[in-house]
C-alpha cells in the first residue's frame, strides 16, 4: 500500500509529521490524490474499514492545521474519501484527544485498519511518541481491523466510550 501526503504547509515545518514521513521515504508528497487512493478526511460520512483496501492501491493524507481543517476539507482532493474510526492521539500536543491526530498517526491508523500492521508500526517508530499512539489504541485498532461493514465502526467505538 503506497502512502501519499498532500502538504498544505499550514503548520510549523519543524513539527510536521508529513514532512518527516516524506524525508524518511515512508510517503510521497503529491499535489492531488491519485484517482484510486483512499483520502483520509475527518469530515467524510463513511468510515474506513478493512475491505476498503480492495478499492485502492494507496492512502492519501491531507496535512493541514486542525484550526483550518473545516475550510480545507471543503475542497475536493480526488480519490475516494474515508473517515478514520475514532482513535486517541498519542502526540504530545493533543495527547488522548479523540480524533486530533497528526498526519503520521492518521496514516498509521489507516494502514493498521487496512491490514498493513508492520508498515503502520514502522511508520510510528520514526516518532518518539509513536509507541504511545499504538499503546493507547492497540485494542481499538485490532477491533477496527476486524470490522466487516462501515456501520459497525460506531458500535466498536461505543464499546470503548468513544465518539466524534
Amino acid at each position: 500500500m503506497l502512502v501519499h501526503v498532500l502538504m498544505l504547509r499550514q503548520d510549523d515545518p519543524g513539527k510536521c509529521t508529513a514532512a518527516k514521513m516524506v524525508r524518511f521515504g515512508l510517503a510521497r508528497g503529491v499535489r492531488r490524490a491519485p484517482r484510486r487512493s483512499l483520502v483520509l478526511n475527518p469530515f467524510e460520512e463513511r468510515y474506513l474499514v478493512p475491505s476498503d483496501g480492495r478499492l485502492a492501491g494507496s492512502v492519501t493524507a491531507v496535512d493541514c492545521s486542525w484550526n483550518l481543517a473545516g475550510g480545507v476539507f471543503l475542497r475536493r482532493f480526488g480519490g475516494v474519501g474515508r473517515r478514520l474510526p475514532p482513535l486517541l492521539a498519542g502526540n504530545p500536543v493533543n495527547y488522548s484527544r479523540v480524533g486530533r491526530l497528526t498526519t503520521a498517526e492518521a496514516v498509521s491508523g489507516a494502514l493498521f485498519v487496512l491490514g498493513f500492521r508492520d508498515r503502520s508500526l514502522e511508520l510510528l517508530a520514526k516518532f518518539r511518541w509513536g509507541h504511545t499512539f499504538y499503546e493507547l489504541n492497540r485494542s481499538l485498532l485490532e477491533d477496527y481491523s476486524r470490522v466487516k461493514h462501515a456501520g459497525d465502526v460506531e458500535g466498536v467505538a461505543a464499546e470503548y466510550g468513544l465518539a466524534f
